[in-house]
């Protein structure tokens, strides 16, 4: 898409050659480039680089401004040059390298200089949402096929993007001529600046021929993406930082976006005046309204933004007056771009971005607004989203119908306004469930928190037991997921889980240890620690390291009571003879007496007897077939307390 509405950041540099006129020519080049007037730097960043004059710098430049409008292609050449000379260059360019690759359908190459970049970006959020979502090629395959696309049939050969409903119409935004004598194109672009226009709509979501809106809205720079109240008195847009005949400027001479405020007065719109949180030194864009239209969301790249333009919002009081902008956080809003929010009456709210795992530029995603902040990002699939920039996405919740804009392949003009139809709902449901119980007894444990994370240790939620023990959660479906368990006097126990890919049910009960455990006379002191078997070399009694790290433990509670008694029991399977298993299990019962003593235990507080198969746990018996798991629940050790 071209970037005269979106929200970035530009690396500004000086060019260095030898040679007077050549230096001449990129000081130009460079102005045009600070200036914003990409269309014009690239003819002569083009023109120097292909008479095989080489910089870094210059390769960037010409990179960023192919990828700035949205001509990847263009813009992986010459990336690809830049890495030819150093691949040791600033973590974005990697990035952008890849973005670019992706959107000519190199994504294996891509996905080799996205490791690059997860390298050396390790605290970048696309980075880590890259290593999350590996896969996520496979997941953007998994949400696709759900559209009927078309085009929408009010297209020009200019930019046509960002539409709007309002009440039978559709508003949208066109750099087409608007039939005035004084028309003005845009440097950055090569296009006339945008204004807004409306077209019919039917019961089938067909477009008329558009009008251009006849009002104070329009003006002689841009207008774009406007949102309107349910009652169709009030309406929010973008437009450059001009009002009254003025035009603001930021500290460098540049004339940023602003969002504006209209009502309707007699039939017309008037009163227009900027939100009191706009500023001249940063941009604001694309307001998006709540249900209740108590809240505003909008793109900006005010200070405090994570990337090169964030997702906000901004409470509208009773009185017309609003609160303070706030962030929607690093759930939604990544190092790149986030813009063109919109919001449904389900509280879904649908964005543009960068960021997140794509096809290459911008991609539309999803996500659901919770009380506690922002639910699982989802792309909404390749029907929408292409290689190249898809964005300003709408939808009537009721009919599934709706529009989005796009510069991809065989539309008319530069952007392009796409109709569509949802044919099945971006809905995989899984619930998170379990009970959680005392390891020993299974006891039911009411009142134990359990904590639910993300594979990447972002906490997603807490809850508290009931007095069934019961948990549960709404998970992501083809997730990994961290569970954390704990509650008083229990070791806190935290367990993997990975969530199916279709709709369901996860099971997960989690079984938590006392930190401190109760024992008397007959009762197995190896239970408190877990231990249920002293380990040996295999046909032998020689006590093992991992070994004798269990026995210091029951070395420690004998220390702690001196009058305590144990009497060591020694079990094996059956899977040898009678004689020998005795034999076996009584020469390691007498080994770990040996230890116990050896570390200061005096010899008349133990006893001990090697059992072999005589006391089976189960009917794992000579003759009977039995899996390993069941011949390892035979083979134990027991410390049982003989005294205290």
């Amino acid at each position: 898409m071209k970037k005269y509405i979106l929200l970035y950041l530009t690396l500004i540099s000086v060019f260095s050659f030898n040679g007077y006129s050549q230096k001449n020519k990129t000081a130009s080049a460079d102005k045009k480039y600070d200036n914003y007037a990409y269309i014009d730097a690239i003819k002569t960043y083009e023109r120097i680089a292909e008479k095989g004059y080489k910089s870094e710098d210059l390769f960037k430049k010409l990179a960023n401004s192919f990828y700035f409008n949205s001509e990847f292609d263009k813009a992986a050449k010459w990336y690809g040059e830049l890495f030819a000379m150093n691949s040791e260059v600033e973590p974005e360019y990697y990035y952008r390298y890849a973005q670019s690759l992706k959107s000519t359908g190199n994504t294996v190459k891509a996905n080799q200089i996205l490791d690059l970049f997860n390298q050396k970006s390790k605290n970048d959020t696309r980075a880590e949402r890259y290593e999350a979502d590996r896969n996520y090629a496979e997941e953007i395959k998994a949400n696709s096929g759900r559209y009927h696309v078309e085009d929408a049939g009010i297209n020009s050969k200019y930019s046509d993007y960002g539409t709007a409903f309002y009440q039978n119409k559709l508003i949208f935004t066109s750099a087409r001529d608007t039939g005035s004598l004084g028309q003005r194109k845009h440097k950055w672009t090569g296009e006339y600046f945008t204004n807004l226009y409306e077209s019919d709509i039917d019961k089938d979501f067909n477009p008329a021929a558009p009008k251009k809106i006849k009002s104070k809205i329009n003006s002689k720079f841009h207008e774009s993406t406007p949102a309107f109240t349910k009652d169709g008195k009030t309406v929010y847009f973008t437009r450059n930082n001009y009002i009254n005949g003025k035009k603001g400027k930021d500290g460098n001479r540049t004339t940023l976006i602003k969002i504006y405020k209209a009502t309707l007065e007699n039939g017309k719109w008037d009163n227009i005046a900027e939100l009191p949180f706009d500023s001249n030194n940063y941009s604001t864009a694309h307001p998006a309204l709540s249900p209740d239209e108590k809240t505003l969301y909008f793109a900006s790249d005010m200070p405090g933004t994570m990337g090169q333009s964030d997702l906000y919002k901004v409470t509208i009081d009773g009185n017309g007056g609003y609160g303070t902008p706030e962030n929607l956080g690093p759930a939604i809003n990544t190092e790149g771009k986030e813009t063109f929010p919109y919001v449904t009456d389900e509280n879904e709210i649908y964005f543009a971005s960068d960021g997140h795992p794509g096809l290459g530029g911008l991609d539309i995603f999803v996500a659901k607004i919770e009380e506690n902040g922002i639910g699982v990002v989802q792309n909404v699939g390749a029907d929408i989203n292409s290689p190249q920039d898809d964005f300003a996405f709408i939808i009537d919740s009721k009919s599934r119908k709706g529009f989005f804009s796009s510069n991809k392949e065989g539309g008319m003009g530069s952007d392009d306004i796409y109709k569509f139809l949802e044919t099945k709902r971006l809905q995989c449901i899984q619930e998170l469930s379990g009970i959680i119980t005392d390891a020993l007894t299974g006891v039911i444990l009411s009142g134990a928190k359990v904590s639910l994370y993300d594979n990447q240790m972002r906490l997603k939620g807490s809850v508290i037991t009931d007095q069934a023990g019961y948990y549960t959660f709404a998970v992501e479906c083809g997730k990994i997921y961290n569970v954390r368990a704990e509650k008083s006097d229990y070791t806190t126990k935290e367990v993997s889980v990975t969530i199916a890919s279709e709709n369901g049910k996860t099971n997960l009960p989690i079984a938590l240890d006392k930190s401190g455990c109760q024992v008397t006379i007959g009762d197995d002191l190896g239970k408190c620690f877990g231990i249920k078997m002293i380990y040996f070399d295999l046909d032998k009694s020689n006590i093992r390291a991992e070994a004798a790290l269990d026995l210091e433990k029951i070395l420690d509670v004998l220390n702690q009571y001196p009058a305590m008694k144990l009497d060591i029991r020694s079990h094996t399977d059956s899977r040898q003879t009678h004689v020998y298993n005795e034999q076996l299990s009584e020469r390691r019962a007498k080994s770990t007496i040996k230890w116990l003593v050896k570390n200061g235990i005096a010899p008349n507080r133990l006893t001990g007897k090697g059992y072999g198969e005589t006391r089976l746990i189960n009917g794992c018996s000579d003759g009977v077939n039995c899996t390993e798991e069941q011949h390892q629940m035979n083979r134990r050790s027991e410390f049982i307390i003989t005294a205290l």
